[in-house]
C-alpha cells in the first residue's frame, strides 16, 4: 500500500522527468521534450522507507516513454550515478531521487512482481478525514505464480542499453523498457501493463531467457 499526501514538489515531478529524460539521447530522440505525464503505477518497499513510482510519459500521441523512480529520505550509498536531482516536498521534506533501475528496492519489487504474478499496489491519499483510495492510472501484471521464491537483492549492477536498461541482480537478468512504441510478445518471464489510452498489454519489463 502507498500513502500519497497533498504536497508542493520543487522541482515539480513534471520538470523533473523531462530533464532526466533529456539525458537519455536514444530516447529523448524518439519520445522529444515537453512531455506530460499520462500515467503511474507504483510498487511498495517492503520497509515502508522508499516510495518506488513508475511513470509513463507522452507528447501529444507519441510514442511512451516509462521511467521509473525511487524517493529516498537520504542518499542510497554508492549510487550517485543513479541519482537524478533532490526534491523539496512539502510534507516529507527533502527527498532524493534515483534512477530505479540502479536501486535495489525498485529492482527487488520489480522481480518479485515478474515471478510471483504481482500488480501495482494500491494508492491512498493522506485527507482531513483519513487516507482516501485513490483509482490507478495503470494496472500491470507480472506473468509469474504466487508463491514463487524471490532472491533477496542488495546490490544491482545497471546499463543503458539503446533505449533499455538491462539490470543483473540476484542471479538474473532484467530489461527495463523505457521506449514503449510496439508491443513485442514476451519470451519469458515478465510485466505488462494497461492504461486509459492503451487498453491492449503492453511489455514493459522482462527477465531475459
Amino acid at each position: 500500500m502507498a500513502i500519497l499526501h497533498k504536497a508542493t514538489l520543487t522541482p515539480s515531478k513534471d520538470e523533473l522527468l523531462n530533464a532526466h529524460v533529456a539525458t537519455i539521447p536514444a530516447l529523448a530522440d524518439v519520445v522529444g521534450t515537453d512531455l506530460s505525464r499520462i500515467a503511474a503505477y507504483r510498487f511498495d518497499d517492503p520497509a515502508g522507507e522508499v516510495g518506488v513510482e513508475t511513470h509513463l510519459l507522452q507528447r501529444d500521441s507519441g510514442p511512451v516513454a516509462q521511467i521509473p523512480l525511487t524517493y529516498r529520505g537520504s542518499p542510497l550509498a554508492g549510487a550517485d550515478e543513479w541519482l537524478v536531482d533532490t526534491m523539496d516536498h512539502s510534507v516529507l521534506g527533502k527527498r532524493w531521487v534515483y534512477n530505479a533501475c540502479g536501486d535495489p528496492v525498485y529492482v527487488s519489487e520489480l522481480l518479485r512482481a515478474i515471478l510471483t504474478g504481482g500488480t501495482q499496489v494500491e494508492q491512498y491519499l493522506e485527507t482531513d478525514e483519513g487516507p482516501v483510495l485513490v483509482e490507478p492510472t495503470a494496472r500491470v501484471i507480472g506473468s509469474g505464480t504466487p508463491g514463487t521464491p524471490v532472491p533477496i537483492i542488495d546490490a544491482v549492477l545497471a546499463h543503458l542499453q539503446g533505449t533499455d536498461t538491462v539490470v543483473t541482480a540476484g542471479g538474473w537478468e532484467l530489461v527495463v523498457r523505457h521506449l514503449i512504441v510496439d508491443h513485442p510478445a514476451a519470451t519469458g518471464p515478465s510485466l505488462s501493463g494497461t492504461w486509459p489510452s492503451n487498453e491492449t498489454p503492453v511489455l514493459l519489463a522482462f527477465i531475459r531467457p
